[in-house]
């Protein structure tokens, strides 16, 4: 695995593609190393915002060395990346975490599900999969974001809690709605979706990988502010937890307790 490192970006472009929703290509050499499922770790300019903040990827361009970042405002650091403009300067720590097993999937037929701001990890595995793809993302109404690109890439089933688009109700009733089948799950979401997604997989007898979403301190592990139960003992704390920013943020779904 390549050496993480904290290095200088350069903002490419950015754009609110929906409500508090950016969208920001950085030229990187991280793009070379970058798998679906993994994150980078964003600093912000201000010192008083002192922590980086994690960012799933949502695409990679590694012919051009750029990384895609989907992310949404959720408080100082993400407002203040909002305001960057091309040609900025932009630090970064990556590439974090592991990724989706994209072996694992070959050739099966596999739900790529998402939630909200769980949704754009999705397209760069829905690139890479070579698999038959049914993409189920579900959003809170009709301000809808990343569904052209998802719709290029497999099979798109959209659900939106207010019934505006798609299937009325989560990314579980679409399934339900359009007697869709899988043999194998690949999800990233809010927990309580997660939660849903596991008991089905459970329920149905497959496979499912899930990307746990959660606030990070350091990014690399050390300071175990990240952790989740599981049901083996983790080697570093020697304790049923595992930290989700290195031994995550993607694990099988009947290995952790949520």
């Amino acid at each position: 695995m390549p050496q993480k490192k904290k290095i200088k970006t350069t903002v490419v472009s950015q754009n609110e593609i929906a409500k508090q929703i950016y969208d920001l290509w950085l030229e990187t050499e991280l793009a070379l190393d970058a798998h679906p499922g993994q994150f980078v770790a964003v600093y912000p300019k201000n010192a008083a915002t002192l922590l980086p903040r994690p960012i799933s990827i949502c695409e990679t361009d590694r012919d051009r060395g750029r990384l895609r970042l989907v992310y949404r405002i959720a408080g100082k650091g993400t407002k203040e990346f909002s305001s960057y403009q091309p040609g900025d300067e932009v630090s970064v720590l990556g590439v974090l975490g592991n990724g989706f097993p994209l072996e694992k999937a070959e050739g099966k037929r596999v739900f790529l599900m998402g939630g909200g701001i769980g949704i754009p990890p999705m397209l760069q595995l829905a690139k890479e999969l070579r698999a038959e793809k049914q993409i189920i993302v579900g959003y809170r109404d009709r301000d809808l974001f990343l569904q052209e690109d998802l719709r290029q890439n497999g099979a798109l089933y959209i659900a939106t809690e207010d019934g505006s688009v798609g299937s009325r109700g989560n990314v579980m009733d679409a399934i339900r709605e359009n007697g869709l089948t899988a043999d194998m799950i690949m999800a990233c979401g809010p927990m309580p979706m997660l939660r849903a997604i596991k008991q089905y997989a459970a329920e149905k007898g497959i496979e499912a990988y899930i990307s746990l979403e959660e606030r990070m301190a350091c990014g690399v592990g050390a300071c175990l502010g990240c952790v989740c139960l599981t049901k083996e003992v983790d080697h570093h704390s020697h304790v049923h937890n595992a930290r989700i920013c290195t031994d995550g943020p993607v694990f099988e779904a009947n290995e952790v307790e949520i």
